[in-house]
């Protein structure tokens, strides 16, 4: 009996959904920084197993908007508790918060799918806070499973395949197998580029940037020529991007290359510039043309 479904997944930020995602998929698809809010669009990541195919969705952490992108991403997080097949509660050990509390009553408008609670980073904890934590969400809340996992490690996370598996319903598989997201090529190459800077730039630039393809261009000999612009919102974060004698800039070209000669398994020649888009989260023109669209 062959199973597929949809598999939202959903959480606070940072909680380690996109770490989640490429642990389960074996290949990067998703970045991933320790800065909160990395996720700004929900992607669908396709497993393929002999038994079963799992459209995962990967989601925008939830919080509390402050500006129009923030109101994007926390629309799509929304829509991705809709019409799934299961819900994964993403969070990490502690006392379920406001946080928690505001996404559990978004969960409880949606009652007909099944819901696991997977408790993340149970690596960085001790086995008795992980029990505690356990504890404290099987009162706060009533799920079909409760599972400590740590995507980090892959500690479990085969435990959690198989129960995702008997939870799905009997159905075909919605992609051909050798498809492993609903991406574009681009939005791998600008999501790389932002995940470097993100790794590289201190806490006030990296949630004002955004990356946009120019250009993308396979030679004969197959080597991958790229061209992208870095958006940033201020005058002054330009020169913290480029960094003294531009070596900022050339570390984030040089580390999204070599992710992208992994992924694209052939040379690439990735070409960065950095240009500045004043208040651009807060403008829908720049919003859309940056691939920001509401549906």
């Amino acid at each position: 009996m062959f199973k597929s479904g949809y598999v939202s997944i959903i959480g606070r930020p940072n909680v380690g959904k996109s770490t989640l995602i490429n642990r389960i998929m074996k290949e990067k698809l998703a970045i991933v920084s320790d800065k909160p809010q990395t996720t700004r669009t929900s992607m669908q990541a396709i497993y393929n197993d002999s038994d079963c195919q799992i459209i995962f969705v990967d989601t925008p952490g939830m919080h509390k908007p402050k500006h129009k992108l923030g109101e994007y991403m926390m629309g799509r997080a929304t829509e991705a508790i809709n019409d799934v097949d299961l819900i994964l509660f993403l969070t990490q050990p502690g006392k379920p918060g406001p946080g928690d509390e505001y996404i559990l009553k978004e969960l409880l408008a949606h009652r007909s799918a099944p819901k696991f609670l997977v408790l993340n980073k149970m690596d960085e904890y001790p086995p008795e806070k992980v029990a505690e934590s356990l504890a404290a969400w099987q009162q706060a809340a009533s799920f079909d499973e409760w599972i400590p996992i740590s995507a980090l490690t892959g500690k479990n996370v085969d435990v959690l395949l198989n129960l995702m598996k008997k939870k799905l319903p009997e159905g075909p598989a919605y992609y051909p197998k050798d498809i492993l997201a609903d991406v574009q090529e681009r939005f791998i190459v600008e999501e790389t580029v932002r995940e470097k800077a993100l790794r590289l730039l201190n806490e006030e630039v990296p949630h004002g940037i955004a990356v946009r393809v120019t250009s993308m261009k396979e030679r004969p000999d197959q080597t991958l020529d790229v061209a992208v612009d870095i958006i940033t919102e201020k005058e002054s974060h330009k020169p913290i991007i480029i960094g003294k004698g531009g070596q900022t800039l050339k570390k984030i070209g040089s580390y999204a290359r070599a992710d992208l000669e992994h992924f694209f398994r052939t040379n690439v020649n990735l070409k960065c510039f950095v240009k500045v888009r004043k208040d651009w989260r807060d403008n829908p023109s720049y919003l859309s043309e940056y691939g920001y669209k509401k549906r």
